[in-house]
């Protein structure tokens, strides 16, 4: 089969399509034959060679963690889904391979039908980091949370989540983002000099937690929350034990320094939880652009950018 990997660290050339054998779904798992698949900023660092120290790349490296397709598969243990579902979910982040044509799928649900196959393929990732954020800041109603680069494939469905959580959400982004930031729910502003003040007078009750998805502005966002407890990054922002906030990541103990600090439980409940609100019209999931397989390495030229608005996706 066809999957995307890279055989060394180097810029986003170095990604290309290889054939692999295929994979199959072993106990508690299915196989999917794949329609789309999400890219990932996190390998975009780990490609570079950036994470060497922190996530050392085992070459090959095959590519994606999420996916959307239709269930070939099914495992021993395995019930509620039958060959011909069609469905979306993750791979485990030790084996990855989700950019190729079946992937093995550790979590699911059914697919959305609101959903396209792309907004399908580059969902589960965000829908599961997300959820194990807000879950871990215990955002709920009445609360108001800061999502620092909240345009993203995680930050716009974050923000989301946390409005259907009954939040208040303050989202910062370019300026050219903001009416698409309102869209969702949040409550825009720019990132950069002067963050303090400005959130100071969108909450002039304080913000209870901060959600950084972006990295490089910890001081400020420690200073917006209060307290270092109240703000978590997924940005490989290795100053965050510096000033003692949580890295929230799911990479395997064995791939990790200390400076990551131990995984986070998955939260693969927030898929069900994603289902319900795309039928309820209260989920999107956006995509900032596509590309067929045979193209990952512009896909990841463009994710390198952070730049994107929403997900950027493989189509298949």
């Amino acid at each position: 089969m066809r999957a995307v990997q890279f055989t060394e660290y180097g810029p986003p050339s170095v990604v290309h399509v290889a054939e692999v054998e295929a994979p199959h779904a072993g106990p508690n798992e299915i196989r999917v034959t794949v329609r789309a698949s999400g890219i990932s900023p996190g390998e975009t660092y780990v490609r570079s060679g950036r994470m060497r120290d922190v996530v050392p790349a085992n070459f090959p490296w095959l590519t994606g963690f999420d996916a959307a397709g239709v269930v070939d598969e099914v495992g021993a243990g395995v019930t509620g889904v039958a060959v011909g579902d069609e469905v979306f979910g993750m791979t485990t982040a030790a084996t990855r391979g989700a950019n190729a044509d079946f992937a093995v799928l550790t979590a699911w649900a059914p697919k959305p039908a609101a959903w396209s196959w792309e907004e399908a393929g580059g969902a589960a990732g965000s829908v599961e980091t997300a959820t194990r954020v807000l879950d871990r800041l215990a955002v709920g109603a009445g609360h108001t949370v800061l999502i620092q680069g909240a345009a993203g494939g995680v930050g716009t469905v974050a923000v989301q989540l946390a409005v259907a959580r009954g939040a208040t959400v303050i989202g910062t982004a370019s300026t050219n983002n903001h009416d698409f930031l309102r869209s969702l729910g949040a409550r825009p502003t720019t990132y950069g000099a002067g963050l303090v003040e400005r959130i100071r007078a969108l909450a002039p009750s304080g913000v209870d937690a901060v959600f950084d998805c972006a990295g490089g502005a910890l001081p400020d966002l420690v200073t917006i929350a209060g307290d270092p407890a109240r703000v978590v990054t997924i940005a490989p922002d290795f100053t965050a034990a510096e000033h003692r906030v949580h890295i929230s990541h799911s990479a395997p103990a064995e791939e990790t320094g200390a400076a990551m600090g131990a995984a986070d439980r998955l939260a693969v409940h927030g898929l069900t939880t994603a289902v319900t609100l795309a039928s309820e019209g209260r989920l999107r999931v956006p995509v900032a652009a596509t590309f067929p397989l045979a193209e990952a390495a512009a896909a990841h030229e463009l994710s390198e950018t952070r730049h994107a608005r929403g997900k950027i996706v493989l189509v298949h």
